[in-house]
């Protein structure tokens, strides 16, 4: 056995791993304690990753599709990127380089991202190439740039045990960032006078451990921080001297929040006005921390969030010191390293400028090049809608799944089936924006991959190939440099010789020569000896742990700048049509699009299936109970999915986790409802907000499945079905092996031979191995498989009461003897005791909510729940929840 360093590829914490592989596959994963960002700890997603690598559904081979219409079939690299490049080439010829565009991803390594950038915009002369972190980060580059004259976040995890005041906003670390959640827990345990903000407008597992949670209503950050600071300039609590030494723009931001008094502000922001004062005091007396995420960026008014915090920090003096910073989490594994290699439409190489004339000239010198195009790119909602529109004829989409992330999921599935070309290179074949591919090029992923990656507190880690690629799968960064050596024969060897990682790292180093992210004094071989932040310029020790010390910024003056927007409302208002703010979010053990996670069957443990969560008043004003489907409409499109009661919401809104996709539910998943909106200054969309309705979905023909198999070709079998129905949960249970969970609503029976095609698929055809019972009058249908005495597969019809305890048993290997009485009776209660276990808590240990409160009943506390059933004792992300039930408990008692 082998064991290689790495980084995990799931948010941007970036967590040091130690893959563990032999015989040329990976075989576990552990966290690496020698790395300073998470040392040693996982959360459940990282911890699962050797799970993740195991699972099918891999693109292993080159396809192409020569008609629209056709399939695809298997071609070699050779046809496949010849093919691509003739198809560019010609496009371009006809209409212009503006005519093709390059979607890439935060998954990348960064030096894939340079290769991409290079290609667009200096081999092909386009800047139409953008990236998911478009969705995630670029209200926070564009704030940062907007204030501190950078995209440098100026503080570092470090500062989570030098802070007086953590103030958390627009962000769930407790789910979206657990290793850094862990670490505030050790701060608070350590430091009992370390206080704790959270600003959200949900009682989230962050909020709930909060010494002051501010529920704002959704979008009012802006109303709120104005208050705040003018709560510290009426009481003296702003630091004058250094406003006076190190920004600029003061005056105009001070006459700007005179007029947002806490008394004003409260009933906008829906918050108490001493809840404003309390929060601006402590803020004020630092030293303070504030860490933001997709809360504040998500929004059509994400640069002014971003912005009007980062107001605070400077008018205290809360900057560049020890515990004091505002810190911007990132989503996405490499955001940071595609923004550094400027990797969106609007950026050059090391956070250069594309509206900057010299700075074009440099690039274009360093390249090689004539010149690099003035004109800006598209962004990634702009991109999709030129490709709608037939304005971009050809798209090169990198290891990222616009068919469900993407904001208005109607419009960019018709961009994708209007567009003439879609090249997709990625590591998996069955994304919903696989449908679409009209090349499919497999690429590698983690742990077969060398480069480098950045995480939020500008950490450079070596991200390492522990087994190599399965079938003829290659390097993103390699698949790029032979398409741009095909697309121009005569420019392209000379401008892309790389043959490493290494060679195309050593490029990007010399970029950043001069500039305020300066690597110059980094090699790969000082990343083999650990991760280091930057700036890291030539002749340096070490890289800089924190940025503006000295109070000087790179502005033009030196000196830092304060934002003067004012609060703007919502993008999309409620109104008598649709009067429910609905906010979208992350789940604990799920991430992005789930190409990954939704490969790995105990992940679904905590949270099986799509579910609306509303507060009960809501739910009675409708008529709704817990469980009842439910329609959800916005201006955009519909979901149908469950409705759960939830007192963590406030009356008038609602929440639906953003994971959700066609490939695991109806429809076109979460994003048919988001708001394609952006923010003038990032683009980046309106993805957290929008206005919907939610009514009673009276859909009476039922039915549920289960399937013990291959998980991903189990999903693969149920997506005719998924495409049929207005109500589809799909997915999977289980632990040693996995089992397909399916529950599927429509207003009217499924054709017969639909049905069939599904029986076939999970082997529920077979007279000698399938029991039956059938009551036609009360439509009631019911197919079980059993072999080797055990029940491997099932399908009720018309009632579907048996389903919780039956997916139990079949995940637990249950004998069918004893099963028989309940499973074919004409109502197949479950037996006594037998509802199933429930919702699992505790992923790592496999606990679940029904243990854990039976013993809570009788008397146990946090210390002895983590005695008694070990919960909450590896990877801690359950702790918040395992904490908020005993409190449940003990205010109900």
């Amino acid at each position: 056995m082998s064991v290689v360093t790495s980084v995990c590829c799931y948010c941007g914490t970036g967590c040091g791993v130690l893959i563990e592989a032999e015989s040329g596959k990976i075989t576990g994963v552990r966290g690496d304690p020698a790395h300073p960002a998470n040392r040693g700890r996982l959360c459940t997603k990282g911890a699962t990753l050797h799970l993740a690598a195991a699972a099918s559904g891999r693109a292993r081979v080159p396809e192409l599709r020569r008609d629209k219409g056709a399939p695809r079939e298997r071609v070699d690299w050779e046809t496949a990127l010849d093919h691509a490049a003739d198809r560019f080439r010609r496009i371009i010829r006809e209409h212009g380089p503006d005519a093709v565009a390059f979607y890439i991803s935060g998954q990348l390594t960064t030096e894939a991202y340079y290769v991409f950038n290079k290609l667009a915009k200096g081999l092909i002369g386009t800047n139409n190439v953008d990236t998911n972190s478009r969705l995630c980060m670029s209200s926070a580059v564009a704030g940062y740039k907007a204030t501190l004259g950078a995209d440098a976040p100026p503080g570092c995890y470090d500062d989570i045990e030098s802070a007086g005041t953590l103030f958390v906003a627009g962000s769930n670390p407790a789910y979206a960032h657990p290793i850094l959640f862990r670490r505030i827990e050790d701060a608070r345990r350590a430091n009992p006078d370390l206080r704790l903000i959270v600003v959200d407008p949900r009682r989230t597992d962050t909020a709930a451990e909060a010494d002051l949670h501010l529920a704002i209503l959704p979008g009012t950050d802006v109303a709120l921080y104005h208050a705040m600071l003018n709560v510290m300039l009426w009481e003296e609590w702003i630091d004058r001297a250094f406003i006076a030494a190190h920004t600029d723009g003061w005056a105009a931001l001070r006459d700007r929040v005179r007029d947002y008094t806490p008394e004003k502000v409260a009933p906008i922001c829906g918050v108490p006005v001493a809840d404003i004062v309390q929060a601006a005091r402590w803020f004020a007396q630092g030293p303070t921390l504030s860490l933001y995420c997709q809360g504040l960026n998500q929004s059509s008014c994400g640069v002014d969030k971003n912005a009007a915090l980062i107001n605070l920090h400077l008018a205290t003096g809360q900057i560049g010191r020890p515990g004091a910073a505002p810190l911007s989490l990132t989503g996405q594994p490499n955001a940071m390293g595609g923004r550094e290699v400027g990797g969106m439409a609007n950026l050059l190489s090391a956070h250069r400028d594309l509206d900057n004339p010299a700075h074009r000239a440099e690039v274009a010198r360093l390249w090689g090049v004539e010149a690099v195009p003035e004109r800006p790119g598209r962004t990634a909602v702009e991109l999709f809608e030129a490709v709608r529109r037939g304005e971009i004829k050809a798209v090169w989409i990198a290891c990222t799944n616009p068919a469900q992330s993407l904001p208005d999921q109607n419009r960019v599935h018709e961009a994708l089936q209007a567009a003439e070309c879609v090249v997709l290179q990625d590591a998996y074949a069955d994304t919903e924006t696989a449908a679409y591919a009209d090349v499919l090029l497999p690429a590698s992923t983690w742990g077969e991959t060398d480069g480098t990656m950045t995480n939020s507190e500008r950490r450079i880690a070596r991200v390492r190939a522990a087994v190599p690629p399965p079938g003829e799968a290659r390097a993103d960064w390699a698949i790029a440099t032979a398409f741009a050596r095909r697309l121009d024969p005569a420019r392209g060897p000379r401008l892309f010789p790389y043959a490493t990682a290494e060679a195309v790292f050593n490029e990007h180093r010399e970029t950043t020569r001069g500039r305020d992210l300066d690597i110059t004094g980094l090699s790969w071989e000082m990343l083999d000896s650990g991760p280091q932040q930057w700036p890291f310029p030539a002749g340096a020790a070490a890289g800089q742990v924190r940025l503006y010390g000295d109070g000087v910024y790179p502005t033009g003056s030196g000196r830092a700048r304060f934002h003067a927007a004012p609060y703007r409302q919502v993008a999309e208002p409620i109104d008598a049509r649709y009067p429910l703010h609905l906010n979208t979010g992350r789940m604990r053990d799920q991430w992005h699009a789930m190409s990954r996670t939704g490969r790995v069957a105990r992940l679904f443990a905590h949270v099986d299936a799509p579910r609306l969560a509303m507060n009960p008043s809501d739910l009675e004003r409708r008529r709704l109970k817990d469980g009842d489907l439910v329609r959800v409409k916005s201006r955009r499109g519909e979901v149908v999915v469950a409705a759960e009661a939830s007192e963590a919401i406030r009356p008038g809104q609602c929440f639906l986790p953003m994971h959700w996709g066609a490939r695991f539910m109806g429809g076109h998943g979460v994003n048919a409802l988001t708001l394609p909106l952006f923010d003038p200054a990032s683009k980046q969309p309106e993805l957290k907000h929008a206005a919907v309705q939610v009514a009673r979905a009276d859909l009476p023909w039922r039915m549920a499945a289960l399937a013990a198999g291959d998980g991903t070709t189990l999903l693969d079998a149920v997506q005719p079905l998924l495409r049929a129905c207005d109500y589809a949960a799909a997915g999977l249970a289980g632990r040693e092996r996995d089992v397909l969970t399916l529950r599927l609503a429509h207003s009217e029976p499924l054709p017969e031979a639909l049905l069939a095609a599904f029986d076939a698929a999970l082997g529920l055809d077979d007279p000698l191995a399938v029991m039956r019972y059938q009551d036609r009058k009360r439509g009631v249908a019911k197919r079980v498989r059993v072999e080797q005495g055990k029940v491997v597969a099932a399908r009720l019809t018309g009632e579907t009461a048996a389903f919780a305890w039956l997916r139990d048993a079949v995940v637990e290997g249950v004998e069918a003897a004893s099963l028989r009485a309940w499973m074919l009776a004409p109502v197949a209660r479950p037996p006594a005791g037998g509802g199933g276990r429930g919702r699992i808590v505790c992923n790592c240990l496999d606990v679940g909510e029904a243990d854990i409160v039976a013993a809570i009943a009788a008397g146990a506390d946090l210390a002895a729940l983590q005695s008694a059933l070990k919960c909450g004792t590896e990877c801690g992300s359950c702790v918040p929840e395992l904490k908020r039930l005993v409190a449940a408990r003990r205010a109900a008692a």
